[in-house]
């Protein structure tokens, strides 16, 4: 039994995959199974139960995984502790996440963190998933991820920083574009370009429509928010977006950003193995962001949690 076999068992519990495993350690599948088959022999049950679609914990697994997220745990602190005793201000820290969120929820963020840790190397893995987010931060590729919250994700825990609102983004010369504020019922039957439909904060927006009785139709579709932005200069329809996102863009191109009546915001954060084993560095990266986004959080009209 060996660390790397209970950090690959962890991670494969989490994701209820071998092959989801595999893709994000960049090996084979049976190279994974072979971690947990020798588990299993050397423990003499099985913890796994193999079926057509994935995996499920038997209850020996649980027990397992119980114990050693617990262990490794505690041996991460405690490396952490050392490296920093080692290193001092050395060291570096990973970020998972999308390719336009440093753009827009980052760049003073770096500045003020790279005065405080003038050695510590940022690497930031761009991620435009929630599932390869998660999936670095399950085989340790980053420290920290920045997500759309979800309450489905195991294995994984989630601190929200902002509840940011929905805005309706149109061109400049839209007769809404001079409105203060828009009604749900005031923006049906327009034509959208969306991002696609297993994006986590696709689907929160959908959701959060259909409990207000609407519907998006898409004409268009897209993998970023910032790309619908540009789409909607261009005449290709209208977006409904990220405030933050929005508000960006308006200040240079030729959209408007108008908030939409009783619209439930969407809550971004950052995810971690365990926030209690992350190094000085990411706890204070972690609390800057938040002390960042409350300094700006009155301008663009949202909330800081």
């Amino acid at each position: 039994m060996t660390l790397e076999d209970l950090k690959i068992f962890l991670a494969v519990c989490e994701a209820e995959s071998f092959s989801a495993v595999a893709r994000a350690q960049g090996c084979t599948q049976p190279a994974v199974s072979q971690h947990v088959s020798r588990l299993e022999k050397e423990l003499g049950v099985p913890l796994l139960e193999r079926r057509s679609r994935g995996v499920a914990v038997t209850e020996a697994g649980r027990v397992l995984y119980e114990g050693a997220l617990e262990g490794l745990d505690a041996i991460s602190i405690a490396v952490r502790q050392i490296e920093q005793l080692r290193e001092g201000e050395k060291g570096s820290l990973g970020i998972a996440t999308g390719g336009t969120t440093v753009k827009h929820f980052m760049q003073e963020v770096i500045v003020l963190f790279r005065a405080q840790y003038p050695k510590i190397s940022l690497n930031f893995q761009s991620a435009n998933s929630l599932r390869r987010c998660v999936e670095a931060l399950r085989v340790e590729k980053a420290d920290l991820a920045f997500i759309t919250m979800n309450d489905h994700i195991r294995g994984i825990e989630q601190r929200a920083v902002v509840e940011m609102p929905w805005v309706l983004v149109v061109r400049s010369n839209d007769p809404l574009a001079k409105k203060k504020s828009v009604r749900i019922k005031d923006i049906e039957d327009v034509p959208y370009i969306t991002l696609p439909p297993r994006s986590t904060s696709q689907v929160q927006l959908e959701e959060a429509l259909l409990k207000e009785g609407m519907k998006l139709e898409s004409s268009t579709m897209v993998d970023d928010w910032d790309t619908a932005i540009m789409l909607v200069e261009l005449g290709l329809g209208n977006a409904i977006t990220p405030a933050r996102h929005a508000f960006n863009f308006a200040r240079f191109r030729k959209v408007a950003a108008i908030p939409i009546e009783g619209l439930a915001p969407v809550a971004f954060g950052w995810a971690a193995r365990r926030f209690k084993s992350l190094s000085q560095a990411a706890q204070d990266w972690v609390e800057t962001f938040r002390l960042e986004m409350a300094r700006i959080s009155d301008e663009q009209g949202f909330d800081v949690v």
